[in-house]
C-alpha cells in the first residue's frame, strides 16, 4: 500500500470542501483541528499539539486501547463475515450483555449503530402492539434541549431536534415535557412533580384515544442527553410505563449515549429509577465498541417472538460479526479489570451530574435559570 503523501490542515479541508456534503458538519468549524492520532484521553493534532478529549461520545475505555486494538486484529487475522454462520464471539457477547440487565431482557438483535438499533426498536414496538404512535419527550422551556434518536427517516420523525427544522411534527408523533424539576413545568418546590410530569404523559395517551390514534410505544432516552442532561426524578418511569402499558404500548429505552457505566452507580441509566423498573425494549451503541461500528437491541421473548411471527426474516449485513463482537467483549473485559464504572462516581464537583455522564447541569441559588449556552454543536 502506498503511503499517503502529507497535507496541511488547509490541504484537507479544501479536499472536505469538494467531496463531503456540507451537511456533514465538524467540530470548531470556524477553526477546525485535524486529528491524526489518539491515545487514552488525548487527541493529537498534525503538529503534535495534545488536546484533553472532553467530547467525545465513543472512546468509552479510552482512545486506541490496547486490548480493544490486539482484539480486533487478532479476530481479524481469523474471519470476519456475516452472522448466517454459527461462532462463539456472537453469543458469548449475548450472553455478556444479558449479565448486565434485568432477567426479561434476554433477547438480542445486533447492529451496526445507534440509529439502527432505535429504527428497530420502532419496528419491534409496532409489531408487538399493533399500535403506531409513538410518544417522545421535548423541553418546553429551551427550543435547543430536545429529543434526538438518530438520523434515518423513522428516528427524525420522532426527534423534536430535528424535525422542528423540517416537516414538523407528524400526526402520529406525540409531545410530553421532559421531566426537569429545575427550569421545568413542575419544579422542585410542586407538591407532587413526578406524578404531574407523568399525568402528561396520561393526558396525550387520553387524547390520541379519542381521535382514534393507539399508543405503540413511550421512547426515551434514559437520561436525557441532547434533551438537556436531566436526570429523570425517581419513580417517573413507572408511572408513566403504568400509562403506557395500560394503553397497549411498550416502554423503550434508548441507552445509546448514557448506558454502559456511564452513570457511575449502575450499568444502565434507567436503573437510576430504581430496580422495580424494567423496560421492555433496550437500545444501545456508541460506546459499546469504543469507537468500531456496532449496536444492540435487548427485548423480552414476548416482543421477540411477536416480531418472528411475520415470518420476514431479520437480517444485517454487518451487524454481529465476529470482529465487532470481540471488540465488544474486550470493551466489557476493560470496563470491568480497570474498574472504570466504579471510577465514574469519584472524583471532585462542581457542578451537579450522574457518574462521567457529559453536560453539567448548572444548580445555584442564583434566581436565574436560563439556559447556560445557546451553541449547538
Amino acid at each position: 500500500m502506498r503511503a499517503a503523501q502529507p497535507r496541511s490542515r488547509q490541504q484537507t479541508l479544501s479536499q472536505r470542501r469538494r467531496l463531503i456534503g456540507s451537511s456533514c458538519k465538524l467540530f470548531f468549524s470556524n477553526d477546525p483541528v485535524k486529528i491524526v492520532k489518539a491515545k487514552g484521553q488525548y487527541m493529537y493534532d498534525e503538529d503534535g499539539r495534545q488536546y484533553l478529549d472532553c467530547i467525545n461520545n465513543v472512546a468509552h475505555v479510552g482512545h486506541c486501547h490496547p486490548d480493544i486494538v490486539k482484539a480486533a486484529h487478532e479476530q481479524n487475522q481469523l474471519l470476519n463475515t456475516n452472522s448466517r454462520y454459527l461462532h462463539d464471539n456472537l453469543v458469548d457477547y449475548a450472553e455478556r450483555l444479558s449479565k448486565t440487565l434485568p432477567e426479561k431482557l434476554c433477547i438480542f438483535y445486533f447492529l451496526n449503530s445507534g440509529s439502527e438499533a432505535n429504527d428497530l426498536a420502532l419496528r419491534l414496538a409496532r409489531q408487538y402492539t399493533k399500535h403506531e404512535d409513538v410518544i417522545v419527550l421535548d423541553h418546553s422551556a429551551n427550543c435547543f434541549l430536545s429529543a434526538y434518536h438518530g438520523h434515518l427517516t423513522s428516528l427524525i420523525d420522532i426527534s423534536p431536534y430535528k424535525f422542528r427544522n423540517l416537516e414538523g411534527q407528524k400526526e402520529w408523533v406525540h409531545v410530553a415535557p421532559v421531566p426537569d424539576t429545575y427550569r421545568g413545568l413542575y419544579r422542585e418546590d410542586h407538591k407532587d412533580s413526578v406524578t404531574a410530569y407523568a399525568d402528561e404523559v396520561k393526558n396525550i395517551i387520553e387524547h390520541a384515544h379519542k381521535r382514534g390514534r393507539k399508543i405503540a410505544a413511550f421512547f426515551v432516552e434514559s437520561l436525557p442527553s441532547v434533551g438537556g442532561q436531566i436526570i429523570p426524578p425517581a419513580g417517573y418511569f413507572q408511572k408513566v410505563a403504568q400509562h403506557v402499558h395500560k394503553a397497549g404500548g411498550v416502554f423503550i429505552a434508548d441507552e445509546i449515549q448514557v448506558g454502559f457505566g456511564r452513570v457511575g452507580k449502575h450499568f444502565w441509566a434507567f436503573q437510576l429509577q430504581g430496580e422495580d423498573f424494567i423496560p421492555d425494549i433496550v437500545t444501545m451503541g456508541k460506546p459499546i465498541g469504543n469507537g468500531h461500528p456496532l449496536a444492540c437491541v435487548a427485548t423480552t421473548k414476548e416482543i421477540a417472538e411477536a416480531f418472528a411471527a411475520t415470518g420476514v426474516e431479520y437480517f444485517n449485513t454487518f451487524g454481529g460479526n465476529p470482529v465487532s463482537c470481540a471488540i465488544g467483549l474486550a470493551v466489557l473485559d476493560v470496563i470491568e479489570k480497570e474498574h472504570l464504572q466504579a471510577h465514574a462516581t469519584e472524583g471532585l464537583w462542581l457542578i451537579h451530574w450522574s457518574g462521567l455522564d457529559q453536560g453539567p447541569s448548572r444548580k445555584d441559588p442564583s434566581p436565574s435559570r436560563s439556559r447556560v449556552s445557546d451553541n449547538k454543536t
